[in-house]
């Protein structure tokens, strides 16, 4: 049995999220904390793996709560504090995310799970690697692996005289140019969820420093004050907030940034691999393409969603064994599509794939190396630094040039 809260229990939240979902009452019983799926296709498909799993294991119940990004973080980090939680969490993998709850001692090592049920036999590789960053042992199993890059609107770049796609980040600021002599605002985020934004400083960074001096400044390993490159990836934000970004940006989210895409009222979009099936929900797929965001660094940006058992679980082993049946070959095969384009089980097979699809699976099959997000690669707390510098040089309160500083102030404050 699938439960989603209601918007009224989620409206709740502060005061009663303990009270939903947590009471494992019953010895069979499995409860799993995940976010809102935005695709009806990704809720049947979450459906029908639980109510398999519960007809092959009969008197075993598994209730799903779902909340949005936002209210599924407060409720693990309210959890992590108490003796109650779920049994499963989503949580997405790195040091920042993932990492947090790693630390604060919510996520149980799996290392025995991994070995009793050959995972890495049946999880792609550099999905399932992710597990392996944490200190005390392997934690969480992978849920998606997940790309991200630069969706746009045929038409739009028609009109605007664009033939091609650019093919690094010099020539895309071109076509940023040709879209706004157009009249038509490039690219379009929603500033009132921290995260979305931060999606365009993260692949701004890449291209400006390159991977290595990327990749350090994420591991706090260099000064920010001192790679001239931070402050250059700074001022480009500054000025695609200025001339470029659908406005007023800071004031709608990332559901009405999609929408206001959809509607035709800016060129691009960056997302994951995910919008496929959002925009054919919505759309017609035909009037959309996509290409990786041209960093020049032969890296994709993209990041791991992994389901996590928490140590609250009063049944482990039936938390693992229900991982096992969800990430096996047969019910990823019957799943396909729905929660991403590719699945995290290497032994799944593709065809009749629609052609966005196929030029993801060509993607992830040329990309052998990947740079992550933001808010997985910092620590919470220098992530919701990075989150508030982003906010004031796009929304005109930082200078680019103070914006360095500011990073790099917190970072040595914090020890």
């Amino acid at each position: 049995m699938m439960t989603l809260t209601s918007a009224a229990s989620r409206a709740a939240l502060v005061g009663g999220l303990l009270l939903a979902g947590t009471c494992l009452s019953a010895a069979e019983d499995l409860t799993l904390w995940t976010l809102n799926f935005s695709s009806e296709a990704s809720n049947e498909a979450f459906t029908k793996i639980t109510s398999g799993f519960e007809a092959a294991n009969p008197g075993v119940k598994i209730t799903v709560v779902t909340r949005g990004t936002d209210d599924h973080k407060t409720a693990i980090r309210v959890a992590a504090g108490t003796d109650k939680g779920p049994d499963i969490y989503f949580m997405w993998a790195g040091l920042g995310l993932g990492g947090e709850y790693v630390k604060a001692g919510l996520s149980l090592p799996l290392d025995k799970y991994y070995a009793e049920y050959k995972w890495d036999d049946e999880l792609v590789p550099a999905a399932a690697s992710f597990s392996r960053i944490y200190p005390g042992g392997r934690h969480g199993v992978p849920f998606t692996f997940k790309g991200e890059a630069l969706y746009y609107n045929k038409a739009l770049f028609e009109k605007a005289g664009i033939t091609g796609t650019p093919a690094n980040y010099d020539e895309l600021v071109a076509d940023a140019e040709k879209l706004k002599a157009a009249g038509i605002p490039a690219i379009t985020f929603g500033g009132t969820v921290n995260w979305h934004v931060m999606r365009l400083m993260d692949v701004i960074l890449e291209s400006k420093c390159g991977a290595d001096k990327h990749d350090a400044l994420m591991n706090m390993k260099v000064d920010w004050t001192k790679e001239a490159c931070a402050t250059d990836s700074f001022a480009e934000l500054d000025k695609w907030a200025k001339n470029y970004i659908l406005s007023p940006f800071m004031g709608i989210d990332q559901a009405q940034s999609f929408n206001l895409f959809v509607a035709g009222r800016a060129a691009m979009m960056l997302e994951g691999d995910w919008l496929v099936q959002q925009l054919a929900e919505a759309t017609d797929l035909n009037g959309y393409d996509l290409f990786p965001f041209p960093t020049g660094t032969n890296r994709l940006y993209g990041f791991a969603e992994y389901h996590y058992i928490s140590t609250k679980s009063k049944n482990p082993d039936l938390a693992a064994k229900f991982l096992d049946y969800f990430n096996s070959t047969e019910v990823q095969q019957s799943v396909l599509g729905k929660f991403s384009t590719s699945s995290i089980n290497k032994h799944v097979v593709y065809d009749n794939l629609r052609p966005m699809d196929k030029k993801w699976l060509d993607i992830f099959n040329t990309y052998d190396k990947v740079y992550m997000n933001g808010d997985q690669a910092f620590p919470l707390d220098v992530t919701t630094e990075y989150f508030r510098v982003i906010n004031e040089v796009a929304s005109g309160n930082m200078m680019p040039a103070d914006a360095a500083t500011a990073m790099q102030t917190f970072i040595h404050n914090k020890g």
